[in-house]
C-alpha cells in the first residue's frame, strides 16, 4: 500500500470517528402540554413539562426509564470508563476513621474498612484499645441504601438515640439503643426532618411534621413543624406537645437542651437564615418560653452555660459574628456582654471545653484554631499543618482533651489530639491513601469579578505542571445559603489530579467565606453576582493558560446546580462539559415542594413582587434555556428520592434542554439515580459508580485519555 492510500484511509478513519463522536443523539420523546401556563404580574409563563412533577405517575416512571436507558448506554460505550472505575475502587479502598469522641467512660468513633457501603460506629474503653461494634448501618438493608443519619447520646452516655433514613430521603426514623445491653428499646418515632434528639431526663425533645398524605411523602410541602417531648418507653402518639404555631405554618421550630439539662432552647426560623431564640427551664409540665431575640434578621447559636450564665454566638450587630454572655434571668440583647468581640475574620464556632473557650475562625477560607479563657482572653493559637479545614474542635465541658480533623485538597483526613491542660496538639491518626501527596500542590489566587470584587479561588494540581492551556480542569463552586466551600479532600478528585488535571474551587459571593456581607452580596436581587463570579473564574483560568474552553468542565450541586444551569444558559460557550447536580432549576415553582418555601429568604419569592419575579425569571435555568444554543456536553444528575430539591427540577430542565437543542453536537443527558436522594447517606458502591461516570463523561467529551502518569 502506497503513502497516498495510507493517508486516505487514515483521513477516512479520523473523519468517521469525528462523525460518530458528534452525531446528534436521538432523545426520548417528551410530551409537551402547551395548555399549562401561569401568570405572574401580567406575564404568562408556559410550563409544558409540569406533568413530570408527578413522581408517582406511570408516565413519569416511563420517562425516567427511557432517559436512563439512553444515558447509561452512552456511558457504557466510553472505553475508559471501566479503567477509571477500577482505579477509583483501588484508591477508595483505604481505612477511614473519624475523630474519636467521649461519652460516659468510653470513646466512640466511626470506621469504614475501605469499601463498606456505610461507616460503622465503634467504641473502645481507651484510645487504641479493643474495638467493639456498637451500630452497623450495613445491616439496615441489603443494598446499603438505608443509612445512619444521626446519633444522639444521652448525657449519661448509657443510651444511644439514632436515626435511619431510606433511599437518601430527608425523612428520619428514630430508635433507641441501650448501650449496657446492646439491645434496641421499643421506641420508634417517625415523620421527622431536620431535627435531632435533645436529651433531658428520661426522654428527649424533638420536632416533627404532620404525617403527609399517602403519595406525597417526597414532594408535599413540609409545614407546621411542632416540638414534642418523648418519654422513653411510650408510644409516639402520647408524646407531649411542647410548642406549636399553626397560624404560622411556615415558621420552623427546633429545640435544644443544655449539657447540664437545666435549659431548653427554642429556635424559630422563617427560612434558611434569620433565627428567633427563646429559653426556658427543663420541666415536665407546660413550657413558658422567655424571649432572647425575636428579630428574624439575625442568627444565633447557644454555645453553653455555666450555671445561669448563657454563652451565645451571634451575628446581631456583628456581621462576622461574636461571642456574648448574659444571665438567664435577664436575657434581652441590651444586657448582653461581649466575651469575644467581632473581628475582621468570620467566627465559625465556639465550644466550652475543659474550662476554656475553643474557637475556630476562617481566614481567607482556611481554618484557624485558638484557645481563649472564659472571660475572653486569647491564650494560644493551635498550629495547623497547612491551608485547609479543621472540624470537631470541641467537646463536653469536663473534657480535658478534644480531637479534631484536618483536611485539604491534597491532604487526606487526619485526626489530631489536643490536650487542653498541656496546650499540646499531636497527631492521632492519618488516613493511608494509595496516593503520593507530595506530588501535588494547592495555591490560592484572588481574581477580579465583573464588578471588580476580588474572589478567592483554590487551584490544585501536580507540581511542575506546565500552564499551556491543555490541562483538563474541573471548576467547582456553590455560592449561596451562607455556606462556605472550604478546602477538603476527595478521593474521587484524585482521578483528575493523577491524570495531570487541575481542580479549581471558587469561593463565590452568597457563601459565608467573609461573613454576612459576603452572603448578602449573592442573595435575592444580587444573585447575578454569583453567576458573574463563576463566569469570571472560568475566564481567569483560561486567560492565565491553566486550561482552555475545550478542556474546562464546570460542576455544582443543589444551589450549585442552579449556578451551573444558569451559567450554561448565559454562556454556552464557556466550557466543554457541564454537570448541574441536584439543582434548583425551576425558580418560579421552587417554593411549592417540600422545604423549598424556606429558601425564599435566600432567593426571594417570585410571587411576592413584580421586581422579584422579573429578576428571577431572567436567570431561572428552566426558563432561560437557549434554542440551538450550541451547548457544552451536559450531564444533569439527580436522585429519585431527593426530597430536598425534588427531581422534577432536573427532569423539566433536561426535557427543555433536549427539546430546544435536538441537533446539539454534544450530548445533553440526565442521569437519574434510583434509591438515592440529595446526597447524604449514599452508599460507597453508588458513589464510586457516579464518580466513574462523571470522569468518563468529562474526559470523553474533552477528547482526553485518562491515565495515572
Amino acid at each position: 500500500m502506497n503513502y497516498k492510500s495510507i493517508w486516505f484511509l487514515l483521513t477516512v478513519l479520523i473523519f468517521s470517528c469525528y462523525q460518530s463522536h458528534t452525531k446528534a443523539i436521538q432523545y426520548p420523546d417528551t410530551r409537551k402540554d402547551e395548555s399549562v401556563t401561569d401568570t405572574y404580574f401580567g406575564t404568562e409563563v408556559a410550563d409544558p413539562y409540569r406533568w413530570l412533577e408527578d413522581d408517582n405517575s406511570a408516565e413519569t416512571a416511563d420517562w425516567v426509564k427511557a432517559q436512563n436507558k439512553l444515558t447509561f448506554s452512552y456511558l457504557e460505550s466510553i472505553g475508559q470508563r471501566d479503567a477509571i472505575k477500577e482505579r477509583l475502587t483501588e484508591i477508595w479502598d483505604y481505612e477511614k476513621i473519624s475523630a474519636p469522641f467521649k461519652r460516659g467512660e468510653k470513646y466512640y468513633f466511626y470506621k469504614n474498612e475501605g469499601l463498606q457501603d456505610q461507616s460503622v460506629l465503634y467504641s473502645s474503653d481507651e484510645l487504641g484499645g479493643e474495638e467493639k461494634v456498637i451500630l452497623d448501618p450495613n445491616t439496615f438493608s441489603e443494598d446499603g441504601t438505608v443509612a445512619l443519619s444521626g446519633t444522639y447520646f444521652n448525657h449519661g452516655g448509657n443510651l444511644l438515640g439514632y436515626a435511619k433514613s431510606k433511599g437518601g430521603s430527608d425523612w428520619k426514623e428514630f430508635y433507641i439503643k441501650d448501650l449496657s445491653t446492646g439491645e434496641d428499646r421499643k421506641d420508634h418515632l417517625q415523620w421527622i426532618k431536620f431535627s435531632g434528639m435533645a436529651w433531658a431526663g428520661d426522654g428527649f425533645y424533638y420536632s416533627r411534621y404532620p404525617k403527609p398524605e399517602e403519595g406525597g411523602e417526597l414532594d408535599a410541602s413540609n409545614e407546621n413543624a411542632q416540638v414534642y417531648y418523648h418519654q422513653l418507653g411510650t408510644e409516639q402518639e402520647t408524646d407531649q406537645l411542647i410548642f406549636s404555631d399553626p397560624e404560622n405554618p411556615k415558621i420552623s421550630n427546633y429545640v435544644g437542651t443544655s449539657e447540664d439539662e437545666q435549659f431548653v432552647y427554642l429556635y424559630r426560623t422563617k427560612g434558611t437564615s434569620g433565627t428567633a431564640l427563646y429559653i426556658t427551664e427543663v420541666k415536665m409540665g407546660d413550657h413558658q418560653f422567655t424571649t432572647i431575640m425575636e428579630d428574624y434578621d439575625y442568627d444565633h447559636g447557644i454555645v453553653g452555660n455555666i450555671e445561669n450564665t448563657i454563652f451565645l454566638k451571634t451575628n446581631y450587630k456583628a456581621q462576622n459574628w461574636k461571642l456574648v454572655k448574659f444571665s438567664y434571668n435577664d436575657p434581652s440583647p441590651e444586657n448582653w456582654i461581649d466575651v469575644i468581640p467581632e473581628s475582621e475574620y468570620p467566627l465559625n464556632s465556639v465550644s466550652i471545653t475543659g474550662g476554656k473557650l475553643l474557637v475556630k475562625y476562617s481566614k481567607d477560607v482556611s481554618s484557624c484554631l485558638y484557645v481563649y479563657s472564659l472571660d475572653g482572653k486569647l491564650e494560644t493559637e493551635v498550629e495547623l499543618p497547612t491551608i485547609g479545614t479543621a472540624s470537631g474542635f470541641g467537646g463536653k465541658q469536663n473534657d480535658n482533651e478534644v480531637f479534631y480533623n484536618f483536611t485539604s485538597f491534597a491532604y487526606p483526613p487526619t485526626v489530631f489530639r489536643y490536650n487542653i491542660e498541656a496546650n499540646t496538639s499531636t497527631l492521632h491518626r492519618q488516613s493511608k491513601v494509595d496516593v503520593d501527596f507530595s506530588l501535588y500542590k494547592t495555591k490560592q489566587v484572588f481574581y477580579p469579578s465583573k464588578d471588580g470584587t476580588k474572589i478567592p479561588m483554590f487551584i490544585t494540581h501536580k507540581k511542575g505542571l506546565q500552564y499551556d492551556g491543555t490541562a483538563p480542569t474541573l471548576l467547582y463552586a456553590y455560592g449561596g445559603f451562607n455556606i462556605s466551600i472550604n478546602p477538603y479532600f476527595s478521593v474521587s478528585r484524585m482521578i483528575l489530579l493523577e491524570s495531570g488535571g487541575i481542580y479549581a474551587s471558587a469561593n463565590l459571593r452568597g457563601g459565608s467565606e467573609y461573613g454576612e456581607s459576603w452572603h448578602e452580596g449573592g442573595m435575592k436581587l444580587l444573585k447575578q453576582n454569583v453567576f458573574d463570579d463563576f463566569i469570571f473564574a472560568a475566564d481567569y483560568l483560561i486567560s492565565e493558560n491553566y486550561t482552555s474552553r475545550d478542556r474546562l468542565a464546570i460542576k455544582g450541586g443543589s444551589n450549585g446546580g442552579l449556578l451551573i444551569g444558569a451559567v450554561l444558559n448565559q454562556r454556552p460557550d464557556l466550557c466543554a462539559v457541564g454537570f448541574p447536580a441536584v439543582g434548583v432549576m425551576d425558580m418560579l415553582r421552587y417554593t411549592k415542594f417540600t422545604i423549598g418555601w424556606a429558601w425564599a429568604v435566600e432567593y426571594g419569592d417570585p410571587e411576592e413582587s413584580a421586581e422579584l419575579f422579573k429578576y428571577i425569571y431572567n436567570y431561572s435555568p428552566l426558563h432561560t434555556v437557549k434554542k440551538n444554543g450550541n451547548y457544552a456536553a451536559v450531564m444533569v444528575t439527580t436522585g429519585d428520592h431527593d426530597d430536598r430539591v425534588v427531581p422534577a427540577h432536573s427532569f423539566k430542565y433536561a426535557a427543555n434542554l433536549q427539546e430546544k437543542n435536538p441537533g446539539n453536537s454534544k450530548p445533553l443527558l440526565i442521569r437519574i439515580e434510583t434509591d438515592a436522594g440529595h446526597g447524604a447517606g449514599k452508599p460507597t458502591s453508588k458513589r464510586i459508580e457516579a464518580a466513574a461516570d462523571t470522569w468518563a463523561f468529562m474526559f470523553h467529551n474533552m477528547n482526553f485519555d485518562f491515565s495515572t502518569k
